[in-house]
């Protein structure tokens, strides 16, 4: 009998890190679909916005490397979308002081 419990007490005590890993791999998901689909606003915000979130959550435990790769990607995503603001604003800027100057 105290063998079985020790069986269970073990297997009770490694649940929270499969837990802690799916956030990390959740999150290296949503990073990867953050900048694949960084034309597209409104899939590319809440995507990056969420892999850091879960990055930030799996921080501490196991699958480090997937959360660091899905804090990355969530980051350059968010990155890549002030730059096409950025772009476009100044491209809108650009053409309408041509227009001015016609």
């Amino acid at each position: 009998m105290d063998e079985e419990n020790k069986v269970e007490v073990t297997e009770t005590a490694s649940a929270p890190k499969s837990e802690r890993k799916g956030f990390n791999i959740t999150s290296m998901i949503l990073g990867i679909i953050a900048v694949a689909c960084s034309c597209w606003w409104y899939i590319s915000i809440p995507c990056s916005i969420i892999a850091i979130i879960f990055a930030v959550a799996g921080k501490k435990d196991a699958g480090k490397g997937m959360g660091t790769a899905g804090l990355v990607l969530g980051i350059v995503a968010l990155a890549l979308y002030v730059l096409m603001l950025i772009g476009v604003g100044s491209l809108i800027g650009l053409t309408g002081t041509a227009a001015l100057m016609q």
